[in-house]
């Protein structure tokens, strides 16, 4: 075992430790899925800017970055921080009123039954590819680091993740959340200082051309639909995502979870910065590189492991694993709720909350397993990522903002703006253009929701009246 993996492993063992105390303070399933409702205001800001640092972050969006520039990284990392400023401007205050457990509660709620199940459905299935993803990411590194076979790895890499989670679900996503997002901004400001050093980053942007940098596209009708596409799908399609809306939950007050999201934006935007240049970095310290390889995604480890010292590669992997496991976490987590309250609990009677806390672990398990079979079916993680897709922007972003803000639509405005706007993404993903599909999509079930209100009038409110 080499001198890096010894320390890495070590950093592995005092994650796993801090996971195991988390579980201690959980008593019952809101204990599970919402932390007590009780996280301070830098637990809760470490959970929302861990949300989406993870291996699409640091391996993804760097490759991205150093092929195209900023308008091939729109969609991550701006798009999410994107997200989380409006989680803060308009809808943490409203959510974090309703003392719910889960998003499928609000869609119950607001518009019914059947858009609670629908609604659930299509959450679920819009974390599998994202999971999956993870775990592809954790088997690189540990297969990396230890020299085993990747599917070993991947194995070791899922059930590092699953073992925490279970135990203690969003207690155990938080306090480790904390303890990564330390680990992941000394890691990377250390790893830029030291390989500034070894050829100044300022020489690799100067060597860039012109229109790399440039951050509005050309202007004409379809570089604007692509470019609005790309802020869309993270920058409003992860608004009604699970994981958002546990990590802003579990804060001790309406306050902090507002101050929380604009903290994680502005830092998930800033931290989120040095993979780019690292990875722009790595191509002008590497040009034989082939970033459109299968192997392309190992840009920045290939650059550390060749051009930084041991402490540095420690710091650097660790990072990564943080990275990884924060996202990872949490990505499982947030659909075993959905799963556990919106649809299992409902085949059970007599579900008292010990019955509840084990159904809520029991579906962890459930969508570990899954989501490792896809792991292990297809092992690249942009693949993977991008089979994840923007299910919810076109199913359900429409049909929150309208529960939100308005009281004029029902489950039948509701459930024919999911059906349209899915239907219209999918026949674009078919037969036209998947690049724009999520921009139409949406836009086809705002559409539908405004029909739906005017021909099924909320009970008890006439055409005329409206």
């Amino acid at each position: 075992m080499s001198f890096q993996a010894v320390f890495i492993f070590g950093y592995l063992f005092i994650t796993i430790a801090i996971g195991v105390y988390a579980a201690k303070k959980v008593k019952n399933s809101k204990d599970f899925i919402l932390a007590g409702r009780s996280l301070p205001l830098p637990i809760s800001t470490a959970a929302l800017f861990a949300t989406w640092f993870g291996s699409e972050t640091i391996l993804g969006s760097s490759v991205e970055f150093a092929k195209g520039g900023f308008l091939s990284v729109i969609q991550d990392p701006f798009g999410g921080a994107l997200c989380l400023f409006l989680l803060g401007l308009i809808f943490a205050k409203y959510l974090y009123r309703m003392q719910i457990l889960t998003f499928g509660d609000f869609y119950r709620n607001r518009y019914g039954k059947k858009m609670e199940f629908i609604a659930g459905i299509c959450l679920i299935f819009s974390y599998f590819g994202w999971v999956a993803a993870q775990f592809v990411a954790l088997g690189i590194m540990v297969q990396i680091l230890f020299g085993i076979n990747q599917f070993t790895a991947i194995v070791i890499g899922a059930l590092l993740v699953v073992f925490y989670t279970y135990l203690g679900g969003m207690w155990s996503v938080s306090l480790t959340d904390f303890f990564q997002s330390i680990s992941i901004v000394f890691g990377l400001v250390i790893v830029l200082f030291e390989l500034n050093e070894v050829k100044p980053i300022w020489t690799s942007i100067q060597e860039k051309p012109d229109g790399f940098f440039r951050f509005f596209p050309e202007s004409n009708f379809h570089a604007w639909t692509l470019y609005l596409s790309a802020w869309m799908v993270v920058g409003f399609g992860s608004l009604p995502q699970q994981d958002i809306f546990q990590r802003v939950m579990s804060a001790k007050s309406e306050k902090v979870a507002i101050k929380a999201s604009y903290l994680s934006s502005i830092f998930y935007l800033v931290f989120a910065l040095i993979p780019l240049f690292l990875g722009l970095h790595a191509k002008s310290l590497l040009p034989d590189f082939d970033l459109n390889s299968e192997t392309g995604q190992l840009l920045i480890p290939t650059m550390i492991s060749k051009f930084s010292s041991p402490w540095i590669q420690v710091l650097f992997f660790s990072a990564l694993i943080s990275a990884i496991l924060s996202t990872a976490s949490g990505a499982i987590l947030a659909p075993s709720s959905i799963l556990s309250e919106n649809i299992l609990k409902y085949a059970f009677t007599d579900m008292d909350d010990k019955k509840l806390l084990l159904l809520s672990r029991t579906s962890v398990l459930i969508i570990a397993g899954i989501s490792f079979l896809l792991a292990v079916g297809k092992p690249s993680i942009y693949a993977l990522v991008e089979d994840s897709g923007g299910i919810s922007l076109v199913t359900l972003f429409i049909p929150m903002v309208f529960g939100l803000m308005s009281q004029k639509a029902d489950e039948r405005s509701a459930l024919f703006s999911l059906f349209v706007g899915i239907v219209t993404w999918l026949f674009l993903e078919i037969y036209g253009d998947d690049m724009t599909s999520h921009f139409y999509g949406t836009i086809a079930s705002l559409l539908a929701i405004l029909v739906g209100m005017y021909f099924f009038p909320k009970k008890g409110q006439s055409l005329e009246a409206k």
